[in-house]
């Protein structure tokens, strides 16, 4: 399903709506008792994004056509209902309730520890990385969250370093989920001049959090 309906980060909704919601359920029903205690960690990390990334599609599927996860009326957010999308109970694994928030912070984050999730989890938006048009197998584990890491950090729309000023313009996701890449460097700049061999960003500088896009990650049929 990824690899007919997503092409560069961007999801056919419309078409995996009409012809494959149905498998999409199937495949969820399939997998919802796997026991993730039994698994070794690239296992269960790979399970459990692919399993966030496919709730996430298909709460989009059974709304669409919408144009937002974080829908308005008379043009103010409906907050409640962005909360609930993150928040609210929309599975059951091996017999344990979890929503969006559940599976990344409740276990992802609680348990694995592995700052390189926040570049392959995807809720649907533009903000957030690109969806991969295949599924992460626990095998291809470190090189696809190296892969994903990289490809978010080169965006220009992620992250850009004005020089001039010395400021680093990135991505929201460095902000919410700081504590996590610092587990890994000493800032921010540190950690993103990781994968930016042909800039140099200096530790001084000052960083600017860039808006973020909650427009719907879609692309239409072609």
């Amino acid at each position: 399903m990824l690899r007919e309906y997503v092409k560069d980060g961007a999801v056919d909704y419309a078409r995996w709506q009409t012809e494959s919601a149905e498998a999409l359920d199937r495949w969820l029903a399939d997998v919802s008792t796997v026991d993730i205690e039994v698994l070794d960690r690239d296992s269960a990390i790979a399970f459990l994004i692919n399993l966030y990334n496919a709730l996430a599609v298909r709460q989009v599927l059974q709304k669409y056509p919408i144009d937002s996860i974080r829908p308005t009326v008379l043009g103010i957010p409906n907050w409640i209902s962005f909360l609930l999308f993150f928040k609210k109970t929309v599975y059951t694994l091996n017999g344990r309730p979890l929503s969006l928030d559940g599976i990344e912070h409740g276990i992802l984050s609680d348990r694995y520890h592995e700052p390189h999730m926040h570049f392959a989890l995807v809720c649907a938006s533009e903000g957030c990385p690109l969806l991969r048009a295949n599924a992460y197998l626990p095998e291809h584990l470190p090189a696809q969250l190296q892969e994903d890491a990289q490809r978010f950090i080169r965006h220009p729309n992620k992250v850009r370093y004005d020089k001039t000023n010395n400021v680093l313009h990135c991505s929201k996701i460095f902000k919410w989920y700081k504590k996590d890449f610092l587990t890994q460097s000493a800032s921010i700049p540190e950690y993103i001049q990781r994968y930016l061999s042909d800039t140099s960003i200096p530790q001084t500088a000052d960083i600017d959090y860039l808006p973020y896009s909650w427009s719907l990650n879609q692309r239409t049929s072609s």
